[in-house]
């Protein structure tokens, strides 16, 4: 294989993956792939004898592994926050993020009910999630949104709700919580098998009474 080829195509991948680290959302994927574009740049400034090059880039790898460790090392304060159907915050937090709950869920719409159950995931007191369902009976709660801003879809949210404090809704008074449809804009919350298996169910599926879930 010719040698300049090599090198060519190790600096095509240390400009893709920096080009890729640019457009996440999450300042942590930004992190991680410029962490690795960078350090392919520095073999590539080595390789070709370009040394300001790669110095540049070796340096912008140790930005990257201190700002990595300091966001690893940091504990993220969460907190459910329940709040009224009628409260005006969120009819504007519906209204904002309207488009992007219509990509996940095209039919969802909101009325304000007596019967609902609302809150926000807060995430060092922003407001990174909202979860929206309604009481159907006396032991049953339909989940009709469960949805993560864009920025905070990074699995933390959904373990903290449905790990973390799972019963939650069951101190609620709510039991046997259903869930129904498939799970939306999910990047931020439990895969269909992991929600299976802290009790949430498909409509029609069969679990024990005491940790039924629907969507």
């Amino acid at each position: 294989m010719d040698q300049r080829w090599i090198l060519e195509l190790i600096g095509y991948v240390a400009s893709a993956l920096v080009a890729i680290s640019l457009m996440m959302s999450s300042i942590l994927k930004l992190r991680v792939i410029n962490l690795f574009g960078s350090a392919f740049f520095a073999i590539y400034g080595v390789l070709i004898g370009a040394y300001p090059v790669a110095a540049v880039n070796l340096f912008i790898v140790f930005i990257n592994l201190y700002y990595l460790r300091q966001m690893l090392a940091t504990k993220e304060y969460f907190k459910l926050l329940e709040i009224k159907p009628d409260s005006e915050y969120l009819r504007y937090f519906l209204n904002f993020y309207g488009q992007e709950i219509k990509r996940f869920l095209p039919d969802f719409s909101f009325g304000p009910a007596d019967n609902q159950l609302i809150f926000f995931i807060l995430r060092d007191m922003v407001p990174a999630g909202l979860f929206i369902g309604e009481v159907q009976g006396r032991d049953t709660l339909l989940v009709r949104l469960d949805f993560v801003i864009p920025r905070f879809r990074d699995f933390k949210t959904g373990t903290y709700l449905f790990s973390e404090h799972a019963e939650f809704l069951r101190q609620r008074g709510h039991p046997r919580d259903r869930q129904r449809g498939r799970q939306q804009g999910a990047r931020g919350l439990p895969s269909q098998d992991g929600l299976r298996a802290r009790g949430f169910a498909e409509p029609g599926e069969h679990v024990p009474a005491r940790c039924r879930v629907r969507r």
